[in-house]
């Protein structure tokens, strides 16, 4: 049977007029402020919220924590170069510059309006073939009908999602590998952020106000416009990476962190890349770890313990000889 023989009126399709639970019809999420400046005061709030939590767990004396820093509370500012204090202001400022973009970026959308039955009308009729062509006339009114409200309330927000994580970690990937190799960009530009050898979460930000422009501001831009994100969207993806980020940086390997465990790109990850035998491995950021087992850069603690294995039998056998 043909698509066409079961053609189904989609004027007579009777949407499901309840909302997801992610969704507010309200004009603003919060009455007098317009979302797109709540996007932007998002993630600054996400940023210095997670940040003094995990320094208030680096300031406490509880014993039952020892086992799950990554290094001791003494080493983390005996080993870094840059004193906290430089470290607040650089990030403070790295925000200014990232809120400023925001102002040019992010637009007001409340009084756009979006008709929610029109744009799965839509949906509908580019799925219509293909439910016809599965399912002939068989309840392909209630499919087609489900099926557009689903594709629309959740898959393309989902893919929109994905895909945004995708593009900020290819680009910070490219970027953050290109700024090792290159030693003009090392040294003028990443070496700042690097001067945390051991990091800590309010210092995930503590970069050159250029690399961080580019490469975190600009790269979570570009990933907002290539997936058409709109505002509230973009909110929630901008929170997510800034939450993403510090808890990257944290000093942590805490087995209960959702963050930590929803991919193998966490503190403890980010931690070798810190150190001198990793500096040259694990540029992923701040998602997943994909460029990284296909580029071949990535370095787990496994991989330390056989490199200064070898390098311990190199010795003995220089010694033999």
């Amino acid at each position: 049977m043909n698509a066409s023989s079961c053609a189904v009126p989609l004027d007579d399709l009777q949407f499901h007029t309840y909302v997801p639970f992610y969704h507010s019809n309200a004009p603003t999420l919060i009455d007098g402020v317009p979302d797109h400046y709540l996007a932007l005061a998002a993630p600054v709030l996400a940023y210095w919220s997670l940040s003094l939590f995990f320094h208030y767990l680096d300031m406490s004396d509880w014993k039952w924590l020892d086992k799950y820093r990554i290094h001791e509370s003494a080493e983390v500012q005996k080993r870094n170069l840059a004193t906290r204090t430089q470290v607040v202001w650089a990030v403070i400022l790295q925000q200014i510059i990232q809120t400023l973009l925001g102002l040019v970026w992010l637009s007001d959308e409340a009084k756009a309006g979006v008709n929610h039955l029109q744009e799965m009308q839509a949906i509908a009729v580019r799925l219509q073939p293909l439910v016809c062509g599965a399912l002939g006339e068989y309840n392909v009114h209630y499919v087609l009908r489900d099926l557009s409200y689903f594709v629309y309330w959740w898959g393309i927000p989902s893919i929109q999602f994905l895909t945004a994580m995708f593009i900020i970690d290819t680009w910070q990937y490219f970027l953050h590998r290109l700024m090792h190799v290159n030693k003009f960009l090392y040294k003028q530009f990443h070496s700042v952020h690097h001067r945390l050898y051991v990091p800590y979460a309010f210092g995930s930000l503590y970069n050159h106000p250029i690399e961080g422009f580019v490469l975190d501001s600009l790269g979570a831009a570009m990933a907002e416009l290539l997936t058409g994100m709109n505002t509230r969207q973009a909110m929630l993806l901008f929170s997510f990476s800034t939450f993403k980020t510090v808890d990257d940086h944290c000093g942590y390997s805490l087995p209960w962190d959702p963050l930590q465990l929803l991919t193998g790109n966490n503190a403890d990850y980010h931690d070798i890349h810190h150190q001198v035998i990793g500096i040259k491995s694990n540029f992923s950021q701040p998602f997943f770890i994909h460029w990284d087992s296909i580029l071949g850069t990535r370095m787990t603690r496994g991989d330390i313990e056989l490199r200064k294995q070898k390098q311990g039998q190199g010795l003995v056998g220089d010694k033999t000889e």
